[in-house]
């Protein structure tokens, strides 16, 4: 499983657990779990399988039949709950782009927020690159959902969207600036460096290539702090 150390609740992935982990079967015969926690296991066990299928064939060499036998779970349960593939990849992705977002929430809340914004943001940024890293099944949907198409690229552009909270305490910024699109901008930037090393398979610091994601920290920090650092900030 997935979790972020001195966090309140474990915080779990999709891609994160296997469907076929003898705890999470469902039995034949009477079972105590109603219909609607029946179907609620089932559909975790299947994001899980769509992660996992979509970070082992890609998009678009992943098939159904591949999802549900990653999951344990038959086909026709599968279209009980969604319509078909992208409708599951989308849920995967914005399920667990949601729980990342609510992790790097609260760790920039306990780091002070608005009281030290420079030092709030790293600690938000390190819960996002911990997560991550330690999910490389769900870390390789940052890349694949932009072949999911247009649907795609829209989850995308609502996920970084929902980075501009972190920049409600940041300070004005360069006189003459637009703040809108600067904020946009460092977003951009962030993402395109994620998007990068997880393109690249550096998910930990021996992974391919210069470092991991958890090695990015320092540079987005800096990325993000700067543009908005005042003139009197020590450097």
């Amino acid at each position: 499983m997935t979790s972020v150390r001195g966090a309140e609740e474990e915080l779990v992935l999709p891609g994160a657990r296997t469907g076929r982990e003898p705890e999470r079967s469902l039995r034949p015969g009477p079972r105590r779990l109603t219909p609607e926690q029946v179907a609620s296991r089932q559909r975790e066990r299947l994001l899980d399988g769509v992660a996992r299928t979509v970070a082992a064939n890609g998009y678009t060499g992943a098939r159904i039949s591949d999802i549900c036998r990653t999951a344990g779970v038959t086909r026709p349960v599968f279209y009980e709950l969604f319509s078909g593939k992208e409708d599951a990849v989308l849920a995967a992705y914005r399920g667990g782009t949601q729980t990342v977002v609510r992790a790097m929430q609260r760790a920039y809340d306990e780091a002070g927020g608005a009281g030290d914004w420079p030092v709030a943001v790293r600690a938000g940024l390190r819960v996002l690159l911990t997560l991550l890293a330690q999910t490389p099944a769900f870390a390789t949907m940052v890349v694949e959902i932009e072949s999911v198409g247009p649907a795609g690229r829209r989850a995308r552009t609502e996920l970084l969207a929902d980075f501009r909270r972190f920049f409600a305490d940041a300070p004005p910024g360069p006189p003459g600036v637009e703040r809108a699109e600067l904020v946009d901008t460092v977003v951009g930037a962030v993402h395109a460096a994620v998007h990068r090393a997880v393109d690249e398979g550096r998910f930990t610091e021996a992974g391919a290539g210069p470092g991991g994601l958890p090695g990015l920290l320092d540079v987005l920090v800096h990325v993000v702090v700067t543009p908005f650092a005042r003139p009197d900030d020590p450097e």
